[in-house]
């Protein structure tokens, strides 16, 4: 499969974005095209984690304050015996 990246997280779990995700997540939000980079310091760097169990599937929502464009990147990563995929990114008005 391929990568547009792989990084890994605060806690040293690997954390991949396929192509095919990236291209999924752009087809909704083709701003974020311009907020890569943002999205990886998001994973490594978060202002806050909030474990969410969408149906015992463990999502984890990571949240990284950006002061242009007063918003949070929000990037949802599920993990699945022990990595992590990306499954969404968007820029949130606030933590949810």
């Amino acid at each position: 499969m391929s990568y547009i990246f792989e990084i890994s997280d605060k806690t040293e779990r690997k954390i991949r974005l396929t192509k095919k995700q990236w291209k999924h997540i752009t087809k909704r939000h083709p701003y974020l095209e311009k907020y890569l980079e943002e999205i990886k310091q998001t994973l490594q760097i978060p202002s806050k984690i909030i474990n969410q169990d969408f149906e015992k599937g463990y999502y984890y929502k990571n949240y990284k304050y950006l002061k242009y464009p007063n918003r949070f990147v929000l990037v949802v990563v599920k993990y699945l015996n022990g990595e992590g995929f990306i499954i969404t990114a968007y820029l949130s008005k606030d933590i949810k």
